[in-house]
């Protein structure tokens, strides 16, 4: 008798992907442990800064009698708390990030794994991206462009805070060794070395925002979309007109999350693969279905087959695979993506999505 036995592929697929899901809810329960303990370490702080700021406020009432030893000393201890505060606050931001980005993931995985169960009995939608059905979005492509983007962020993690904490380092070991031979010295590396914490303190901000912007949840997608194209025309020599049209409403988390990804990856598209001089954003709240259009004058290509699940998997250009999963996972919940594109006019993205009213 053979001992073979028949292992049903979607099985497979769904045992590998719940295994995935554990593994997320166990980095998900890490982290919401490091951000109340986080949490915990700033109100204590807070609570510090506080206190020397009633004493700084005393000794500013009573400069004549107090000793400039003891002026400079608390000073020097304000500042030390207040640059302590503002790295845990960052810490605490960047712990909160991770746990909603992992959030986002355990999502989309349970999305598939319902999908990939009712495979089978799927009925397929009308929606207007090329005619593709719900059920029949790419799982393979979906979990590649998570990998994909882990890898992104990875890189972005090493060649920005990881390389400047080096330097840091690196630099400290320097103040270190020219304490005894030159103080001038070793106090103006201190000085540099306080000027580059800043400014990469900085861009970590940035970079949080970018992964999982908290004024998401808190204020919803106007406002976030407003920040972020500000944010865009700083770091880009690219001009960007937004209008937003119909009432601010607020929407499910998840809702919010897709039309700001949507937003966020077609401005990232454009700059990364057009090199357009300029940029138009419409997001439209006036109805029962959101619209959004990112539409830029740069360097198009030929669109006429994106969604056809039967063209030719050689791309010769980078973003359709981009727009066949982002027209993927808005089709999960209900969504459409349409795309048109002309070489010498430029590329428009139109994105619909139901509000769930």
């Amino acid at each position: 008798m053979s001992d073979f036995v028949d292992v049903n592929p979607l099985d497979e697929m769904i045992d590998t992907i719940q295994r995935e899901l554990m593994g997320i809810k166990r980095r998900q329960e890490e982290i919401k442990d490091q951000i109340d303990s986080m949490k915990t370490a700033v109100e204590r702080e807070q609570s510090r800064y506080s206190g020397i700021a009633t004493e700084l406020k005393s000794i500013k009432e009573n400069l004549d009698t107090t000793p400039r030893e003891d002026i400079r000393d608390k000073y020097d201890e304000a500042l030390d708390v207040r640059f302590r505060l503002a790295t845990m606050r960052g810490q605490l931001e960047k712990f909160e990030a991770n746990y909603d980005y992992l959030n986002d993931q355990s999502g989309q995985l349970e999305g598939i794994i319902s999908v990939v169960r009712g495979v089978d009995t799927f009925e397929p939608s009308t929606g207007q991206a090329g005619g593709a059905s719900s059920g029949e979005f790419d799982i393979v492509g979906l979990i590649r462009a998570q990998e994909e983007e882990r890898e992104r962020l990875a890189r972005t993690m090493h060649d920005g805070p990881a390389q400047a904490l080096t330097n840091f380092i690196l630099q400290a070991e320097i103040c270190q060794r020219l304490f005894d031979r030159n103080p001038e010295r070793a106090a103006e590396e201190l000085v540099n070395l306080k000027d580059k914490a800043s400014t990469t303190f900085q861009k970590v901000r940035e970079y949080i925002f970018d992964l999982r912007p908290m004024m998401l949840g808190d204020l919803g997608v106007a406002p976030t979309v407003r920040r972020y194209v500000e944010s865009y025309r700083e770091k880009n020599d690219i001009e960007v007109t937004l209008d937003i049209l119909g009432d601010e409403r607020r929407l499910e988390t998840y809702r919010e999350v897709m039309v700001f990804r949507g937003v966020q990856e077609a401005m990232g598209m454009a700059r990364e693969y057009a090199a357009p001089t300029e940029l138009k954003i419409t997001v439209d709240m006036s109805s029962n279905m959101w619209r959004v259009s990112v539409e830029d004058d740069g360097r198009g290509f030929d669109a006429d087959d994106i969604f056809n699940a039967n063209a030719d998997e050689t791309y010769t250009d980078a973003r359709i695979e981009q727009l066949r999963m982002l027209n993927s996972r808005w089709q999960m919940i209900g969504g459409s993506v349409d795309v048109s594109s002309d070489e010498t006019v430029g590329t428009r993205i139109r994105m619909e999505l139901p509000t769930g009213d």
